[in-house]
């Protein structure tokens, strides 16, 4: 390297320093600003940063009654709830599942699954779509639908029959609501009268509420889900505000859940509690086959006591009547007609 090069590198050298320096000093500068100013102070949290970059919001130490708070955008409860079903549904039940989606903003959706008996292997899809509700559609014998929603991972687990579907196209059901808004959760009384009645409002509270905020809600809410519990089932029917007077119109979809029962922890777990009046489909259709059957036993029965009561001869009879056949004695009435007769013949002579 000649002696030119290294004159040359040197003043280069020597050109930067004093513009890196001036950087340094703008820059502590600027930190010196923002720690005097108020504004960024009230939102800081903890000790006094260097820079503006590692600035968070947080509330103010002390406020005034009066004062106005501006509303949070931040997505806070992210509740993410992933419905899905197993092999083998009816096109029905497809359709109410897709309905659901469709409501639920914060919805996730899965290809259908091969379960037979496990259903933890539903916690590790969960987990892998990162979702801590799930609401699974399970078909049986391809007509009995069940319904499990459980929170995932610590559970609890609860397991419902699925009535009377009807899904959004329904004709009758004339309501519209937009896509991607909030619901308005409306619950029956009888939800707080029993312990197992308010941990399944918490979990439909959960499960059916979009979080505010969400990214795919809308900021506005124009439909509520209500559920009514009556004969010991929950009715779940959804309906548009169609006006500011409160009048409603329903949408769909809507069904029955028939509590079966209760686990204490995700698809796992002890069960905890048991509906008393629940019975299994099946016991249904063999009692409705067994009332059937006991009106055709009834009339095999009423046969068999006619033919046993029925007497060999209506009424006594003697064969030997066709062999001997005598004439009938003359009656008088036939003398008196004779007479008669005779009678009138003279007379038309």
């Amino acid at each position: 390297m000649t002696k030119t090069s290294k004159r040359k590198a040197s003043t280069s050298v020597s050109r930067n320093r004093p513009e890196k320096k001036a950087k340094k000093i703008r820059r502590q500068e600027q930190a010196a600003d923002n720690d005097n100013d108020e504004s960024l102070n009230i939102h800081r949290l903890g000790p006094a940063p260097i820079s503006t970059s590692s600035l968070v919001q947080r509330l103010p130490s002390t406020r005034t009654s009066d004062a106005i708070q501006s509303m949070k955008t931040v997505w806070v409860n992210k509740q993410r709830v992933l419905i899905f079903s197993s092999r083998g549904i009816s096109y029905l039940a497809r359709h109410v599942m897709k309905n659901l989606r469709s409501l639920m903003a914060h919805a996730k959706s899965e290809p259908k699954a091969e379960l037979r008996k496990n259903f933890s292997v539903l916690n590790e899809i969960a987990e892998l779509r990162n979702c801590n509700k799930v609401m699974f559609f399970d078909m049986k014998k391809k007509r009995d639908l069940y319904l499990w929603i459980a929170a995932v991972p610590d559970g609890p687990t609860v397991k419902f029959l699925v009535e009377n579907l009807h899904t959004m196209e329904g004709l009758k059901l004339t309501g519209n609501c937009l896509r991607g808004s909030r619901p308005l959760l409306s619950f029956d009384k009888k939800f707080d009268e029993e312990p197992h009645w308010k941990l399944i409002k918490e979990l439909f509270t959960q499960v059916f509420g979009t979080p505010k905020s969400h990214p795919k809600s809308q900021p506005f809410i124009d439909h509520v889900l209500t559920f009514t519990i009556i004969d010991n089932k929950i009715w779940l029917r959804n309906y548009q505000i169609v006006e500011e007077n409160g009048s409603l119109a329903e949408i769909g979809p809507r069904f029955v859940l028939n509590l079966h029962c209760i686990f204490e922890k995700s698809f796992s777990g002890m069960l905890i509690y048991e509906n008393p009046t629940y019975v299994a489909p099946n016991l249904k259709r063999h009692i409705a086959k067994a009332e059937a059957s006991e009106k055709y036993r009834q009339r095999v029965q009423q046969k068999l006591s006619y033919e046993q009561k029925k007497p060999k001869e209506s009424f006594p009879y003697d064969k030997t009547d066709e062999i001997f056949q005598t004439p009938a004695p003359p009656s008088q009435n036939n003398d008196d007609d004779d007479d008669d007769d005779d009678d009138d013949d003279d007379d038309s002579e």
